[in-house]
């Protein structure tokens, strides 16, 4: 499996236009064994109720019939069980919480669809990668710092962020890349599933299914498109002194020598972002 990866990442690598037209046969017993090994042991149930080790006991017979139903198409994800967990600021953060199979299927996509765009995604974007985590993205922002001339922070995040992403502008923005209509359709499938709450199922045209397994990468799609393309494009030509970048998910940090830059990346961000609510603070750090 991870030479067949492997080439995918090289192709990435080499063809940054190409659209990737063979990929679904990767989803294939062994990305689905092992997708189902990397999952959480205690992790909560979806709405199916089955438990992971469950679903081990009779695991080679369970693998064979899911790769089955992916194949001939006749597989169907199954609505989200909503909760909620505390957040630091005493509000509430909402989880979907996919049925089992639906977090094998969508890890063992998300497997094949990342040796793609960690070819794509720029150094700036550190949230839910396998080559980037929250102690990077302080270290890049502490060295930025200190070693660049800034004198003015931006620090925003994007409100309702995993809930509000516009699902069609998601799909023309994957659509760059994956050339491979099954595996569209499969993303569309886990987009309108739903969410099952207080026995009731709503299917949304917006958000990701924050708490799913595909949804950190299909957030990182969406902000590659909306804002970090855009976000280096201006650094390159819009601003007048320093600028640094760092994102983690839907928090963006940014840096700027002078304060005029900060606010006019600011409006525009903002415009750019009409479709999405930012809350923001432009300060000079310590």
């Amino acid at each position: 499996m991870s030479q067949a990866l492997d080439r995918i990442r090289q192709a990435a690598r080499q063809r940054k236009k190409e659209k990737f037209t063979a990929l679904f046969h990767h989803i294939n017993p062994e990305t689905l064994r092992t997708a189902f090994y990397a999952l959480k042991r205690d992790g909560a149930p979806g709405v199916d109720g089955t438990t992971w080790r469950t679903y081990e006991a009779d695991l080679d017979q369970r693998i064979a019939d899911l790769h089955d139903r992916v194949q001939r198409g006749a597989y169907r994800a199954l609505p989200s069980r909503r909760t909620y967990i505390p957040k630091p600021d005493g509000r509430q953060r909402p989880l979907a919480i996919a049925a089992l199979e639906d977090k094998i299927v969508q890890r063992a996509t998300a497997a094949v669809l990342n040796q793609i765009y960690e070819e794509d995604f720029l150094g700036f974007s550190y949230g839910f990668r396998s080559e980037g985590g929250q102690h990077d993205a302080l270290d890049a922002l502490y060295v930025g710092i200190a070693q660049r001339k800034v004198n003015y922070i931006l620090d925003a995040d994007v409100a309702g962020f995993f809930d509000g992403v516009s699902q069609d502008w998601l799909i023309r923005f994957a659509e760059h890349r994956i050339g491979d209509k099954r595996i569209i359709r499969l993303i569309r499938k886990w987009l309108k599933a739903g969410v099952l709450e207080d026995g009731v199922v709503t299917v949304s045209e917006r958000g990701t299914g924050q708490g799913s397994v595909i949804s950190p990468l299909l957030a990182n799609i969406y902000l590659h498109y909306v804002f970090d393309l855009w976000a280096e494009r201006w650094r390159r030509r819009e601003a007048t002194g320093d600028m640094i970048i760092v994102r983690y998910a839907d928090d963006i940090v940014v840096g700027f020598q002078y304060e005029a830059n900060g606010q006019r990346f600011w409006n525009m961000m903002r415009e750019r972002l009409q479709s999405s609510r930012c809350s923001s603070i432009l300060t000079r750090p310590d």
